[in-house]
């Protein structure tokens, strides 16, 4: 199995995984064009992508769905409730996968497990992609350390782990109060330091290496999210940090 963060941050998610000959697209914040040139960076062809799987409603998740569903001719999965607050803005979409939130959609001998989560969108989800015995999870947009999270970082062979903001600089940031009640609050993000406690507590010893993703860049800097988890649980680990603005990976299990 291997995985490449193409973008991450609200500027766009968009994230690609390959196990056993299938190709998947998590999320579609990023352009046709721009999604298969990075792909095609490492060698892959955005033409022959399995499924396009989409987290949630939310405009850095979802904005380019169709274009990608479209141009390349890639199938989209998605629920009910995600692509009707998604379909008017994007365009004409045929023969749509629907699936339940906490469902498991299948593809030959790689699974993808959904996982429900408490963020802000109507019907969001995080993935644990499984294949071969390996167990990959791509967790972000989580809202607040939910349960059964835990346990299903516990399972995980390597890990996309949101750690969006740090509570000092979302604190003493430009962000009008409102907004910042939001992405501290149960339905918004959690902070490099609940990710990083999250991770000492329940990573498994089978965990050979972590992404942190979704890092604001106004609350965040790569720096600071990285020396939270290294100060608290990584120490010596293999720790990454997904880009905003381009491929980071691949990513091997």
């Amino acid at each position: 199995m291997i995985a490449i963060s193409l973008q991450s941050g609200s500027s766009g998610n968009c994230i690609y995984v390959e196990a056993d000959g299938v190709r998947l697209l998590f999320d579609a914040g990023l352009g046709g064009r721009e999604t298969a040139r990075r792909l095609a960076q490492h060698g892959r062809d955005a033409r022959r992508v399995d499924a396009l799987i989409i987290s949630h409603e939310h405009h850095d998740h979802v904005r380019c769905a169709g274009v990608l569903h479209r141009m390349h001719g890639i199938p989209l999965y998605a629920t009910r409730k995600t692509l009707r607050l998604s379909e008017a803005r994007l365009g004409r979409l045929t023969g749509v996968q629907h699936f339940q939130a906490g469902a498991t959609l299948d593809f030959g001998r790689v699974r993808v497990e959904t996982l429900p989560t408490p963020h802000d969108g109507a019907d969001g989800v995080a993935f644990v992609v499984f294949e071969g015995g390996k167990r990959l999870g791509i967790l972000t947009d989580l809202g607040h350390v939910f349960r059964g999270l835990g346990e299903a970082v516990g399972s995980l062979d390597g890990a996309f782990i949101e750690s969006n903001y740090d509570p000092d600089m979302l604190e003493r940031g430009p962000y009008p109060e409102e907004l910042k009640e939001r992405i501290r609050g149960p339905g918004g993000h959690i902070s490099n330091v609940e990710s990083a406690e999250l991770m000492r507590d329940w990573a498994g010893t089978q965990l050979r290496w972590a992404c942190l993703a979704h890092l604001s860049e106004t609350n965040n800097e790569p720096a600071l999210a990285l020396s939270t988890h290294r100060r608290t649980w990584a120490k010596g680990f293999p720790l990454h940090v997904a880009a905003r603005h381009a491929a980071v990976g691949p990513f091997e299990l």
